[in-house]
């Protein structure tokens, strides 16, 4: 994480230059996805190592994220038609990563 944080601080700062070709600026917006593809792979590897039943959570935990996630961006895509703001892509990972943390609670609490 405090390499994403070094590279999206200094991919912001290099593209405050207005003299960078449009291929550049693409480049350079999306260098942060780099770290961003580390940690899941860390992710993975983290899962893989789990015991079968800490598996079985992570598993609930991800499919309560994703169905969330999905009925909440797609019932507030319809909200948008009528007037309400429209929200950034960004407002996507935090909630799955807000729903993944209950679905653990959730799943945690009912295996105790």
């Amino acid at each position: 994480m405090l390499l994403y944080i070094v590279v999206l601080i200094c991919s912001l700062k290099y593209l405050k230059n207005e003299n960078i070709h449009y291929s550049t600026q693409i480049f350079v917006t999306l260098l942060p996805i780099i770290p961003c593809i580390l940690v899941g792979w860390s992710v993975l590897r983290q899962l893989a190592r789990l015991d079968e039943m800490q598996q079985h959570i992570q598993l609930q935990a991800f499919a309560l994220a994703f169905v969330g996630t999905a009925l909440i961006t797609f019932s507030y895509g319809f909200l948008e038609n009528i007037g309400f703001p429209h929200l950034s892509m960004f407002f996507v990972w935090p909630l799955m990563a807000t729903l993944w943390g209950v679905g653990i609670a959730i799943g945690s609490w009912r295996y105790r």
